[in-house]
Order: structure tokens, then sequence, then C-alpha cells
């Protein structure tokens, strides 16, 4: 199953849309509304970390917390939000384009 976390944008079904047409089992979370306990527990064997608005670490709920836990256990893959949530928790540093 492949866990997609939603960080409340519009751009979400998109993703799911297409990793879909690829035969993906998706699972769809909105980023406050599960727990890393109740997402290890789902045991997924990808994760997708979608775009949304805001600060990665602020604004992302569950995603980096879901990011440190399973990089290097499963394929993590982080969208606009989610990629710079990837960036933030390993030391890059996040800034808005003056």
């Amino acid at each position: 199953m492949l866990a997609l976390i939603d960080n409340y944008d519009s751009f979400t079904y998109n993703l799911v849309q297409y990793l879909g047409e690829l035969g993906a089992d998706i699972r769809v979370f909105r980023n406050d509304q599960i727990s890393l306990d109740e997402l290890i527990a789902l045991k997924p064997d990808h994760l997708v970390v979608s775009p949304g608005p805001g600060e990665p670490i602020k604004d992302g709920g569950v995603s980096p917390e879901a990011v440190k836990h399973f990089t290097g256990k499963i394929p993590v893959l982080g969208v606009c939000l989610g990629h710079q949530c990837l960036g933030a928790i390993y030391g890059g540093r996040v800034d808005r384009a003056a």
C-alpha cells in the first residue's frame, strides 16, 4: 500500500490519479488526521508527501515525522512542500524566494 500524506493541496488528487494509473494501491491521509504510530501500523510500502501551503516543519503536520521515520526503510517521494520537508528534515534550509 502506498500512503499519501495530503498537506491540504488541490494537486494531491492529481498525484492519486497518476499513481493509480500505474497500478498503485493508494490510501490518502490528511496531515493532521493520522498520527505517526497509526501510519506505521499500516505498514505502507511507499510514502508520498504531497504539496501544500506554508512551511514544511510548521505546517506539514505528520509529514516531517513520517519522512524521518520511513526514509531508508521504504521509498519516499516528496512533491513541493513534501520535497521541502525532505530537505528540512535532513539539514537543508527552506527560505522564501526574494
